[in-house]
């Protein structure tokens, strides 16, 4: 592992920490935000390239508004009306998304400085995050362990204790493009769900859960990510695309393949494993080419693509919803790994 500076955050010197395996792939990771900074995997014919977004150096990361790369804490996706009930005390949150809570909050985890930890084939990053931090309750220790294998896997293991009742959802905000250039709407997705969660206006599950069959939203076989995504779809329309939570298909508890996703001009496959039982699929549909990213490169609207690990948004107001709450002499604990392969034409 090698270890470079990255700039500084609010007077803080911010780290690089570069991953490299025996078969050239690598992984810069930052400190700052536990954040995915880069990701250099080959093509088919062998060409690497970085395929994720992100920034040249801290500063960029200091003021994004778009989560590239960002461990997200304490909730992944949002929580309505930024508030939420727990053993008969409603705790309110701070609001960043209207009138709802997004990705933590105001300052969530993306927004910090994590410690850092060179551990086998990775590093490890840990925070704690205090009591009424954003409006949650409990002393929250939080751990992110980014490991690079030799079978191309970014290898994410997700931890966290409390001191007091709370709720945590924890995943990882890394925007994908395999072509490494242009939209990302030839890109052939396919995800292990024949269910989803539909949302309000505000993009907060309704709390039903829906079947995708005969709609834009079934990619139970794979279809191209830009075929329906501009169909007459109040879904679609209320996302701007995709922009939505999948209930993943699990035959068993543990880690299982969820997702894959193709590019054919490349042959780059990402293919995703998790223990979660959810996934945000979000084709980037508020980039806009405001936002000057690696090189001064402006990311233009769905030119990146996420698959967000987590348990289902909006959950402490659901109860029927996968429970996220996490009891003190509880382990909150989540495994998801990225494996990058190619396909020939």
């Amino acid at each position: 592992m090698m270890t470079k500076s990255f700039g500084t955050a609010d007077g803080t010197q911010i780290q690089l920490y570069v991953l490299k395996n025996s078969r050239g792939m690598e992984v810069a990771i930052s400190d700052f935000g536990a954040t995915v900074v880069s990701l250099k995997v080959p093509d088919r014919t062998g060409n690497f390239a970085d395929v994720v977004l992100g920034y040249d150096d801290a500063s960029g990361y200091v003021n994004d508004k778009s989560y590239f790369g960002a461990a997200i804490g304490r909730y992944g996706n949002r929580i309505g009306k930024a508030r939420f009930t727990l053993n008969g005390k409603t705790y309110e949150l701070s609001k960043n998304d209207g009138e709802n809570q997004l990705h933590g909050g105001v300052k969530g985890f993306n927004k910090k400085v994590w410690t850092a930890k060179p551990v086998r084939g990775g590093v490890r990053f840990t925070y704690a995050s205090k009591d009424g931090e954003e409006g949650y309750p409990g002393n929250l220790k939080a751990e992110v362990t980014y490991t690079l294998t030799d079978k191309n896997e970014l290898k994410i293991d997700y931890r966290a204790t409390t001191d007091k009742s709370t709720v945590v959802n924890l995943t990882n905000h890394s925007y994908f493009n395999l072509a490494a250039d242009g939209d990302i709407l030839k890109h052939e997705l396919t995800l292990h769900a024949s269910k989803f969660t539909p949302v309000d206006a505000t993009l907060i599950p309704t709390g039903e859960i829906r079947d995708v069959k005969n709609t834009p939203f079934d990619f139970t076989k794979a279809a191209a990510i830009g075929s329906r995504i501009g169909n007459e779809d109040e879904q679609l329309k209320f996302g701007k695309g995709y922009d939505h939570n999948f209930v993943l298909d699990r035959p068993k508890a543990g880690l299982a393949t969820v997702a894959e996703v193709y590019e054919p001009t490349s042959g780059r496959v990402l293919t995703v494993l998790t223990t979660e039982p959810g996934i945000q699929f979000y084709s980037g549909n508020f980039l806009d080419g405001t936002t000057k990213g690696k090189g001064g490169k402006a990311y233009e609207f769905r030119t990146g693509f996420c698959l967000e690990t987590q348990h289902f948004p909006d959950s402490p107001n659901k109860k029927d919803f996968p429970s996220t709450v996490l009891n003190p002499g509880s382990e909150y604990k989540s495994t998801t790994i990225y494996q990058f392969s190619t396909r020939a034409k």
